[in-house]
């Protein structure tokens, strides 16, 4: 009898310490568990102030922008992702795009709460393949044509399915199919809604050449509500784009040269064609760089322009932001810029622009641009850029300074 109560005891103790360490330790998660629970959180912040002067008038803006995001972990190759994204106004001395005149100079960057992304992706390694469908950044090559303008505090997304293959050595492959695109205004600004889309956009690079990498696109773009219904156009181009050491130097030669067609597509109302091309040398030491380039979005005839309604186009003809939109008779832009290091972490960056017809060879006007940058650490970065715009027979004379504060984590 003793013993047997014994073995009972010691049944019972075992119980209870199996019982404690499965409440403390509990069953290891399946696959579709841990996908969804070991994913990444992303936070992104972003505080800036703008500040425009224009003759007649100026603007002051102070806004924090706020990114919140989640990544999944994969599920046999799935994978999803969401982010909200927040920009609030603090000081809001200024004019948002579409809104009628208040006597102050535009800033684009409205106070708006929107999902910023919400996709479902796949991805198969034996193939090399990938996908995604839903709300989702897209960028090809450099954003010249199609990007998230990234630089506005609302960035551009693409509601859209895309497919990305490299299964050939060497070659990427992209297509991406985009039934609206999510624009930086919001929803909300008379003639800067986002777009109604049946756009298709094809991209393949080959990266096999001893030239460098040679890349082929094609982008038709049906932009059913643009305003003026003048947006949506056919764009067929070539870039190739290298760089290459001289010798034991430790100096690098970098070169882009691209040239481009565009004609009117889809529900377009115009009815033109116009060239885009531009050939661009850098050189980098220590760094150190110098740039050279010049970029022609050419004209009809003065009727109609070469376009980039999706592009980046803030990295682009100057950041005062004078050729969103390329003028009816076209853009000559030729530019000098130089990079370096100076004292305390500090990267500064100049950047000379004269701005011509293309159809007609008016002098449009011509800008300088400074842009300087310090990282703080890993999470924290500063930035300060300066534009200053002088007219000629373009626009206005237009100078804008910012200032603002990094955090990603």
């Amino acid at each position: 009898m003793t013993k047997h109560l014994q073995r009972l005891a010691t049944i019972y103790a075992l119980a209870c310490t199996t019982a404690a360490v499965s409440a403390a330790e509990p069953a290891a998660a399946g696959p579709l568990e841990t996908a969804l629970t070991k994913g990444k959180v992303s936070l992104d912040m972003r505080l800036r102030y703008e500040h425009v002067d224009q003759p007649a008038t100026e603007a002051d803006a102070l806004t924090l922008r706020t990114r919140l995001g989640y990544t999944t972990g994969s599920y046999y190759g799935f994978t999803a992702g969401a982010e909200a994204q927040n920009t609030t106004q603090i000081v809001d001395d200024y004019q948002e795009p579409g809104q009628a005149p208040n006597g102050k100079s535009v800033v684009a960057d409205p106070e708006l709460t929107e999902v910023s992304q919400a996709w479902i992706g796949y991805a198969n390694k034996d193939y090399a393949t990938s996908a995604k469908v839903g709300r989702q950044v897209i960028i090809l090559d450099n954003s010249r044509f199609v990007g998230n303008v990234g630089w506005r505090q609302n960035m551009q997304t693409f509601d859209a399915v895309s497919l990305k293959n490299s299964s050939i050595e060497k070659l990427d492959l992209t297509y991406a199919y985009v039934w609206q695109v999510k624009r930086i205004f919001g929803d909300t600004a008379l003639g800067f809604t986002d777009f109604d889309s049946k756009s298709h956009l094809f991209n393949a690079a080959y990266s096999g050449l001893p030239v460098g990498k040679l890349t082929g696109y094609a982008y038709l773009l049906d932009l059913e509500n643009a305003a003026g219904n003048n947006l949506s156009s056919a764009t067929y181009g070539l870039s190739l784009t290298g760089s290459k050491p001289v010798g034991d130097s430790g100096v690098t030669l970098g070169y882009r040269a691209e040239y481009a067609t565009q004609s009117d597509y889809g529900d377009n109302l115009a009815s033109y064609d116009a060239d885009y091309y531009v050939a661009e040398l850098t050189a980098g030491y220590k760094g150190y760089s110098l740039m050279v380039g010049y970029e022609v979005l050419g004209s009809d005839g003065g009727a109609a322009a070469f376009q980039t309604p999706l592009a980046t186009g803030h990295a682009f003809n100057g950041w005062a932001d004078l050729f969103l939109n390329t003028p009816p008779t076209g853009l000559e832009d030729t530019y000098i810029g130089f990079t370096a290091p100076i004292p305390g972490g500090v990267k500064l960056t100049v950047v000379y622009h004269d701005f011509q017809a293309e159809s007609g060879g008016a002098d449009y006007g011509e800008e300088w641009d400074f842009v300087a940058g310090y990282k703080v650490n890993k999470f924290l970065s500063l930035t300060g850029k300066v534009a200053l715009y002088k007219a000629d027979t373009f626009g206005v004379d237009t100078d804008k300074y910012s200032l603002q504060a990094d955090f990603k984590f």
